[in-house]
């Protein structure tokens, strides 16, 4: 197991002041990509210019990794745009609104035999975030672990959900039941219970948060991901939870996060986080919603 992740950190909301008029800012949207993943679109100025409207204190790009040997090389940044994606998302930081923080993050990819790989990687930028994804989708994915039983790739994928966890490089997994869109006429949340318990008390052990990503809603199985079961087996261990839009195009960014945090509340959540320099940062979710609906013009 690599080294662990640095403590948490509680915030004192009533230190998170804004202009000396007005309302204060105080959430992020943790998850949204560059063109240098090859499917998305929009300059980080304009992601930040949309986190801007909805009321968000900072969003966290989190473009896909590179990886090596033209590993899903056709969904991620290649590795000699690595430093690219470093300045893109400094342009963005030096042209966002007045007091709006742009920060540097990444969405790297759990495979078993990646992990010194990656580890490398992730000391390579003053990062303040790092997603952990398991992508069953991609084609090495498929290749290595598919077997034509559709139980055993599940299981399979919730046990490496817990490896990521447990190997020590993420802050956060991303989309933990991305899954269920693998033949998502027949997932059946029972069937799965037991291997989903079994991760997630793998995964509290570790104190690594875990997140609840809107974009869910539009994938074959149109629920946030996770669902609010999973969600609430998380709420039981105290697992803590990060909301992401996992935008592609600047117009998701803070997309569906007043429902994000009603689901959070209606799973036995009292606080939601984010990162700073790789350290968990908690707020009250009623706090939260309170920043987002005063500035959130589709909610005033």
């Amino acid at each position: 197991m690599l080294s662990g992740l640095p403590p948490y950190m509680p915030v004192d909301s009533s230190s998170q002041t804004g202009p000396s008029t007005g309302p204060r800012r105080l959430f992020f949207d943790s998850h949204m990509h560059t063109p240098l993943c090859k499917h998305a679109e929009g300059h980080p100025v304009e992601y930040a210019a949309e986190g801007w409207e909805a009321g968000l204190k900072g969003i966290i790009m989190t473009c896909h990794s590179p990886m090596p040997n033209g590993f899903s090389h056709r969904v991620r940044m290649d590795p000699a745009d690595f430093d690219r994606y470093v300045e893109l998302v400094a342009e963005g930081a030096g042209r966002a609104p007045d007091g709006f923080e742009v920060r540097l993050g990444l969405e790297s990819d759990f495979f078993p035999g990646m992990e010194e790989w990656l580890a490398d990687l992730h000391r390579q930028a003053d990062f303040h975030y790092i997603l952990g994804s398991v992508h069953w989708h991609i084609p090495e994915y498929l290749d290595a672990f598919w077997t034509g039983d559709i139980f055993a790739f599940r299981q399979q994928y919730f046990w490496h959900l817990a490896e990521s966890a447990e190997c020590g490089l993420f802050d956060c997994l991303s989309h933990p039941d991305l899954i269920k869109n693998a033949a998502p006429e027949s997932w059946d949340f029972e069937e799965m219970r037991p291997v989903i318990i079994e991760a997630l008390d793998r995964i509290a052990r570790t104190g690594v948060a875990m997140e609840l990503n809107t974009s869910g809603l539009y994938k074959a199985n149109p629920e946030m991901n996770p669902g609010p079961q999973m969600l609430a087996l998380m709420a039981e261990r105290d697992i803590p939870v990060v909301i992401g839009s996992d935008s592609h195009i600047p117009r998701r960014v803070g997309d569906l996060f007043l429902a994000a945090l009603g689901a959070l509340e209606n799973a036995g959540y009292e606080n939601v986080s984010y990162f700073e320099n790789r350290r968990r940062l908690d707020l009250p979710i009623d706090t939260v919603r309170e920043s987002l609906m005063t500035f959130d013009s589709q909610f005033a």
